[in-house]
């Protein structure tokens, strides 16, 4: 008979522990997208036509890669509104699930490589003639990997962006002065720089080095970012800050993906491991007619190297 009640008071507990565990999960799900709206409405007070990446739909044909891993597409471009431009920037975010790391691949935007239905061209063109999925194509035929999804984030976006997630600024340690060709120009030394000065940090590219100097710059920020973001506290503000950045952004990643992800970056404690294509000794300098000067890559070295870093 004891066992008998023990057994019924057992199968009366469950339904209650049920649903508790159901609320708490509605409720977290529920402020979790309150902080996501109240993050949106936010930006949304200050932004205009022109900063609204997200307002221009594309269409994107993409998975994860053979390996089973997803590839972010990252794009900058300094486009108006909805006019077609070249991209700036142009990166591959990796992640493994499995092992829950990020790696960041830069491609330079010289780089001369054949754009699906165009010939021959610089690969930042890409952009231009037909929007993220030909880049997207592009990457593809010349590298070998797919690319999951896509982000596009516009100069004036980016501005506001780092003021709305770091209103103190970023800490970085500018390197040289930097003044020809970037407003406003930017003393040496280690600094808080606040958006316009970030964009200036990231877009030099008027030095002995040249755009290799401006890639490895932007990998910094991004390793910057990541580093100064990272934290408990942060974490917890992950719906609001995906918010904030939303209407800066056009991505087609779900809102669920996106903070899922971006939980598991700021979460990891280790550092974002880096590749730039070309590599080194992969490529050579040349002036094509109607191109301009080019890098004329071993696409062949520079896809295997691909492949090694995001697999090792």
């Amino acid at each position: 008979m004891r066992a008998d009640r023990h057994q019924k008071k057992r199968r009366k507990r469950w339904p209650s522990i049920l649903l508790v565990f159901l609320l708490l999960i509605g409720g977290v799900t529920g402020y979790a997208y309150y902080q996501y709206k109240q993050g949106v409405n936010q930006s949304l007070k200050d932004i205009n036509t022109d900063q609204k990446e997200a307002n221009v739909v594309y269409n994107f044909k993409g998975q994860k890669d053979q390996y089973g891993d997803t590839n972010v597409l990252l794009l900058g471009s300094d486009a108006r509104g909805n006019e077609k431009s070249r991209a700036d920037t142009i990166m591959i975010l990796h992640y493994n699930q499995d092992k829950g790391t990020f790696k960041l691949t830069s491609i330079m935007r010289d780089s001369y490589v054949a754009i699906p239905g165009h010939a021959k061209h610089k690969i930042n063109s890409a952009f231009a003639r037909g929007g993220p999925e030909l880049m997207r194509q592009t990457i593809k035929e010349n590298f070998d990997i797919d690319l999951q999804y896509y982000a596009i984030v516009n100069f004036q976006g980016f501005v506001q962006l780092i003021n709305e997630v770091f209103p103190n600024g970023v800490e970085i340690n500018v390197e040289k002065e930097m003044s020809k060709n970037v407003d406003p120009p930017l003393e040496p030394g280690l600094q808080r720089l606040n958006g316009k000065q970030m964009l200036s940090f990231v877009r030099f590219r008027h030095d002995a080095v040249g755009d290799f100097g401006r890639v490895e710059r932007q990998q910094i920020a991004i390793k910057a970012i990541k580093e100064q973001l990272s934290g408990v506290k942060t974490i917890a503000k992950l719906p609001k800050l995906i918010g904030v950045v939303t209407p800066y952004i056009n991505t087609n990643m779900p809102t669920t993906d996106g903070l899922f992800m971006g939980k598991e970056f700021l979460s990891g404690d280790q550092n974002i491991e880096t590749l730039r294509i070309p590599i080194d000794n992969s490529y050579t300098d040349q002036r094509i007619s109607g191109e301009g000067a080019v890098l004329d890559i071993d696409v062949e070295k520079n896809k295997e190297a691909l492949h090694q870093f995001i697999t090792q």
